[in-house]
């Protein structure tokens, strides 16, 4: 024989190595986007293809799964049980119809400061009686600073 005729052993290690490939492949992790929520999570492929399977080719994450159970309970209860694809599609027009839109955060800013600019014109001034004493700059041109005298009241104690 020559050597491109493999033995057995080489054959079995070939099947050994290509399970331990596919074994490793199931528990890479991977990224998975809910069809309901949008909600991304990040999930071995093994739970994915499992989920998928659960609800005919659809990902969706635990939160919706346990509203889409929940809406084929009580389906139960009223008529006859609808089936998955059934209680999947009244959960999504159910969050669509309760969904809040987005709110935007450039609209909430300036909305924040036309606020707090009205409140400052409104906002009564006193012109004298500063609660802190004006600085007076001194007669030389470095950036010395000295205090002005604190202002007295008018009331002296004698």
């Amino acid at each position: 024989m020559d050597g491109k005729v493999m033995k057995e052993a080489d054959v079995a290690e070939v099947g050994k190595v290509v399970k331990e490939t596919e074994v490793a492949e199931v528990d890479a992790v991977s990224t998975a986007k809910c069809c309901c929520c949008g909600l991304v999570e990040e999930c071995t492929l093994a739970y994915i293809m499992r989920v998928r399977e659960r609800f005919g080719g659809r990902w969706i994450c635990g939160l919706c799964s346990e509203a889409v159970k929940e809406e084929r309970a009580r389906s139960k209860s009223e008529e006859k049980l609808i089936t998955m694809d059934e209680a999947l599609k009244r959960h999504t027009k159910f969050r669509q119809q309760f969904r809040s839109s987005a709110t935007d955060h450039k609209k909430d800013f300036i909305d924040a400061v036309r606020q707090i600019f009205f409140r400052t014109l409104d906002s009564p001034r006193k012109k004298e009686n500063f609660a802190c004493r004006p600085l007076g700059r001194s007669s030389s041109c470095f950036p010395t600073m000295e205090t002005t005298p604190p202002r007295t009241t008018g009331t002296h104690t004698e």
